[in-house]
């Protein structure tokens, strides 16, 4: 239906941002860091891990953006976090398929995307979710004032992957979401006075 029902999740499945830092990409890093906890250093920075233990292409963070645009902007907030070990960048722009299928084959413990790609890496069955800890929701508009959930062929896009991929995950408590910056109203939406 395009929308949260949030009375399937538990308070425990909606991770708490800090009221004292602001939501834009700059600040990304520390809110995740906060997410993480005292194990944010192992799950988001560190490259190596005891072998077996992890599944190659399967990041802890998943951020997922409107644009391939904006995912570098976010994956430049979070520059600190991935010195050790590279965000995987998953959008189509400049990005062809088989290069992040090759990438995807390493450790990884953040990605950032688009609906579309994420999906495509998804079901291809390169892009893992053993690890998946956090997903985070973009929530910032473009010059138009569209966001991840208003534009409507990447919020179509989104809400299929959402159904496809995380929300039985959400449900069961096995991840939690983030929806990060500004929640606006769709500029379609007009309200009445």
């Amino acid at each position: 239906n395009g929308c949260f029902n949030f009375l399937y999740y538990s308070d425990e499945c909606v991770v708490e941002l800090s009221q004292t830092l602001p939501q834009d990409a700059s600040t990304i890093g520390e809110h995740m860091k906060a997410a993480f906890g005292s194990s944010w250093k192992k799950v988001l920075y560190e490259k190596q891990l005891p072998e077996g233990e992890v599944e190659p292409g399967s990041p802890a963070l998943l951020v997922i953006s409107l644009s391939a645009l904006r995912s570098l902007e976010v994956l430049r907030g979070l520059r600190p976090l991935t010195r050790e070990c590279q965000a995987a960048k998953l959008f189509s722009k400049h990005m062809k398929v088989e290069d992040q299928v090759s990438f995807l084959k390493n450790h990884i413990n953040i990605a950032s995307g688009t609906p579309s790609r994420i999906k495509k890496l998804l079901d291809m069955e390169v892009l893992g979710l053993s690890r998946l800890a956090v997903i985070v929701l973009d929530m910032h508009t473009d010059v138009k004032g569209y966001s991840l959930l208003s534009l409507p062929q990447v919020r179509d896009e989104f809400w299929t992957l959402y159904k496809s991929y995380f929300h039985q995950h959400l449900v069961e408590g096995d991840v939690r979401i983030c929806l990060y910056g500004p929640v606006t109203v769709p500029p379609e939406v007009k309200r009445e006075k």
